[in-house]
């Protein structure tokens, strides 16, 4: 999210954000300073829920605008549209910038260390080969390298960015995705990963209320939160990634098979492999997006767990939603899609 003084006339400055986040720019008027919000990946799974969060929560909204746009690879188009991001904030005079970023930031790592109830400054080593964690990482630091940087004007851009951990709830496309496989199973799913391997999840909507939220402060709070960084959480519990599923799942009919000899992690690697063989064998013809790639298989196979109360310290952050109220939201909408299986 960004912030910048909109003047009268066709050129006034804007908010701007990277795809997946939002931007607001304001308008003066006789009563009241109103915002202008740019969401850009507005018709994504996140920035849906953005999108209506701020029709529902920020009442000096002026004006919303929505932009979406797939473009080449990961890398490449969130180093060079972050880039553009900030230089267009230093031409208009943009002053307020809020990034998404990701837990996938700083892990899970290629090494598989746990990182067991951490915060924003706990130590870890980030070393990352998949595209999607290491242009999140680039990206993010151009953010926070930009704070403090002239703009138009001669105002300082203040940053921050902030790293949700695994989102879901309504829209979650992989959600979608293993109850349908669950359905041609027979309504079972079978377990692949110890329950010992817990995750912090967190609700789309608490994501989208803290980005609201951080729109809303940033300006009188810009000593304190200009380059920070800060993740999103809420009251969900740490669980596997299987388990936690099955909160939603389980309601809808589906049954996750436990038995005491899991699937061999050698296989599941070598399927995982496969998986990554073929898409990049089918890549000049279509676009193949398996569940299981090594990437996820190594995220999914790793304790990530974040306790931290930095956003509530800082700008006054509590979850919209409780664990009760998206617990239930997400089985509804699961239901909703129950019809619509391939």
């Amino acid at each position: 999210m960004a912030q910048a003084p909109r003047e009268e006339g066709p050129s006034s400055g804007g908010q701007f954000g990277h795809p997946g986040t939002v931007a607001a720019g304001m308008a003066d008027s006789a009563e009241t300073r109103k915002l202008v919000y740019l969401v850009t990946g507005g018709c994504g799974f996140l920035g849906e829920h953005v999108v209506r969060m701020l029709l529902q929560r920020e009442p000096r909204l002026y004006e919303l605008r929505v932009f979406d746009l797939h473009l080449g690879p990961w890398l490449e188009e969130l180093k060079t549209g972050t880039k553009n991001v900030i230089e267009a904030c230093v031409q208009t005079g943009t002053r307020f910038l809020v990034y998404t970023s990701s837990m996938e930031v700083v892990g899970p790592n290629i090494k598989g260390h746990p990182f067991y109830r951490g915060n924003e400054d706990t130590p870890y080593e980030a070393i990352h080969r998949h595209p999607y964690p290491c242009s999140k990482a680039q990206a993010e630091r151009l953010v926070l390298e930009a704070n403090g940087r002239k703009v138009h004007g001669g105002l300082s851009l203040v940053t921050c960015a902030l790293r949700p951990t695994g989102i879901y709830g309504e829209g979650h496309q992989i959600m979608r995705d293993f109850y349908h496989q669950g359905l041609r199973l027979g309504g079972r799913l079978f377990r692949a990963i110890p329950a010992s391997v817990e995750h912090s999840r967190v609700y789309v909507g608490n994501v989208a209320w803290m980005h609201v939220l951080v729109a809303q402060e940033l300006e009188q709070r810009a000593a304190l939160m200009g380059g920070q960084v800060y993740f999103c959480y809420d009251e969900s519990p740490y669980k596997s990634y299987e388990d936690f599923n099955m909160e939603f799942l389980g309601p809808c009919g589906l049954r996750l098979v436990d038995t005491r000899l899991l699937v061999p992690y050698w296989l599941l690697m070598l399927l995982a492999t496969l998986n990554a063989l073929l898409q990049w064998l089918l890549r000049p013809l279509l676009l193949y997006a398996p569940l299981l790639n090594p990437y996820t298989l190594a995220v999914a196979n790793t304790t990530f767990t974040v306790s931290t109360n930095k956003a509530q310290r800082h700008f006054g952050y509590k979850p919209l939603f409780s664990w009760e109220d998206s617990r239930t939201r997400t089985i509804r909408w699961v239901q909703a899609v129950e019809g619509s299986a391939p």
